[in-house]
């Protein structure tokens, strides 16, 4: 599986963005996907997962701010985000998972929020 990011880029606190993830190859295979990111500093973590069966979960700090989606069908995944802040900085990563919980990462995408 091959997992493509974009989207990312110079926003103003307060404002929107949406990143997209394209998969590609053995797709079939994909149980779940997430967004994942790493800011300077930080370790990498979980911002929202979504299921196979369209379940998610989200970070705190990003809960109502930010919803995942994915459409199966173009096997692509979005990550709508909204009144972002100066704290949402950050290199975001495509991620998926199969039935076998293997990973699979794709590049990240930089996001910065600042005026």
């Amino acid at each position: 599986v091959q997992l493509q990011a974009s989207g990312g880029g110079l926003v103003q606190p307060g404002g929107s963005l949406r990143l997209s993830c394209a998969a590609s190859g053995s797709t079939f295979s994909i149980s779940g996907m997430g967004w994942y990111r790493r800011t300077p500093g930080k370790q990498r973590e979980m911002v929202a997962v979504i299921t196979k069966r369209g379940m998610t979960d989200y970070a705190d700090s990003v809960k109502g701010r930010f919803t995942i989606s994915r459409d199966a069908a173009k096997n692509m995944m979005y990550l709508q985000m909204s009144s972002l802040t100066p704290e949402d900085t950050a290199v975001y990563y495509c991620n998926a998972w199969n039935d076998d919980l293997q990973p699979y990462w794709g590049q990240g995408t930089l996001v910065t929020v600042s005026s």
